[in-house]
């Protein structure tokens, strides 16, 4: 500040000084004109004097740049850069887990927000296990696991790669839940190879079904000239071959529906009106042999998108199964339940008093011709599936909180 007011005062002398040199040279030749053109003739100078003294005190006033102010703005840089490139492994559509040390040891720690999703209630059930399986996962190359959630087996597709960080081995995990996509292209894969086979099947046991109708009634009006015992040998054999091939005939022709669902035809649905439909149905089979199907749904005014027909018949088919299931239980009981869950997401749950879906079975429950049932054909369940999925939700079999087997439905 000091030095300012000085250069100031330098400079308002300066011009004084230019001004009355001038006024003196006028005045040494005894002329007032003369004096005047010289004041006016150092004008200019004046002037020039005055802009670099003014430039001079702008630079000597400027704030010295500050040291290292480029490497301040290199660093903000990078600061920028790390919190944007945090903010997309926050959201990335994969769960990210951190492994430290080497396969089959070491901490897992979530990294994003789908991996936290994943370790969170509703989700993984044993979020132990889930971690414990990551940490036995080998670099550089990807596997499926499978692990438990509320809602039944999920399996997942991972990813890990390896990294030293400050002299520290780590492993990167991604791990992608794909159940879904998995089953909707099996279902897809089923459905195209059940439209084939019936097709093929029909295709020759149309003929055999007519022309064994047609043999039986000609030997019971034209079988008289032939010998006793071969026409009723005849008769059982083509009675044999008529009743088997109308019995295959209606057993591919409940296959053939599984790949002729029509598309959902979805619209707006109260869930508890649709719940009253299905215990119309079903309640009075249920009610005759002393049990009952008990329906609830939290809240009451709770609505849903979907096809009516297709959904309530899903239900209809696991509660036939689960009344099969439970003959051998005296007053069974079944439970349909549907509640918001989280993400605000619908979970249908029926459930039952029987024995329970066996372990090795899980795996295949939902695939078409397999039955654990004496007299099964293996389509409830895979027609269930077919039609939950038809109207954008998803069936599990969840491990049962008690005795019993649980189906859960998920929108």
């Amino acid at each position: 500040m000091a030095s300012s007011a000085v250069l100031k005062a330098g400079m308002a002398l300066g011009l004084l000084g230019v001004a009355a040199l001038s006024f003196a040279a006028g005045a040494q030749h005894e002329s007032p004109r003369l004096a005047v053109l010289c004041v006016l003739a150092a004008l200019p100078f004046a002037a020039l004097l005055w802009r670099c003294g003014a430039r001079l005190l702008a630079l000597r006033s400027a704030p010295a740049p500050r040291q290292g102010s480029a490497l301040n703005i290199e660093q903000q840089s990078l600061v920028d850069n790390a919190l944007a490139l945090e903010a997309r492994l926050e959201f990335a559509p994969i769960a990210l887990f951190l492994i430290e040390g080497g396969a089959g040891e070491g901490a897992v720690t979530p990294l994003n927000a789908n991996a936290r999703k994943l370790g969170a209630p509703g989700r993984a059930t044993d979020r132990a296990e889930l971690y414990r399986q990551l940490a036995s996962q080998t670099a550089e190359r990807r596997a499926m696991m499978q692990f438990e959630t509320e809602r039944g087996a999920e399996r997942a597709l991972v990813a890990v790669a390896s990294v030293a960080l400050q002299g520290r081995a780590q492993r990167l995990a991604a791990l992608m839940p794909v159940e879904s996509e998995l089953e909707a292209e099996a279902l897809n894969a089923w459905r195209q190879l059940v439209h084939v086979l019936t097709h093929e099947i029909m295709n020759s046991l149309t003929p055999v079904a007519s022309l064994s109708h047609t043999a039986y009634d000609l030997l019971r009006e034209e079988g008289g000239a032939l010998d006793p015992g071969v026409h009723a040998d005849l008769g059982t054999a083509l009675d044999a071959i008529r009743r088997r091939a109308d019995s295959l005939v209606d057993f591919v022709a409940s296959y053939r529906s599984l790949s002729n669902v029509p598309p959902a035809n979805p619209e707006r649905i109260r869930v508890s009106e649709m719940f009253e439909r299905v215990g119309a149905l079903v309640g009075p089979l249920w009610r005759a042999r002393g049990g009952q199907v008990h329906f609830s749904v939290e809240p009451a005014s709770m609505e849903l998108v979907a096809d009516p027909g297709q959904l309530e018949q899903a239900l209809i088919n696991l509660l036939k199964n689960a009344f099969e299931a439970s003959a051998g239980v005296e007053g069974a009981q079944a439970w349909v339940s549907a509640r918001l869950v989280r993400g605000a997401r619908l979970r249908i749950e029926v459930r039952d008093e029987g024995p329970g879906v066996p372990e090795a079975a899980v795996p295949h429950i939902f695939t078409p011709f397999y039955t654990t049932k004496k007299q099964g054909g293996g389509i409830g369940l895979a027609m269930v599936r077919h039609l939950v999925h038809a109207n954008g939700g998803t069936v599990r079999y969840a491990r049962p909180l008690g005795k019993g087997a649980r189906f859960i439905i998920s929108f």
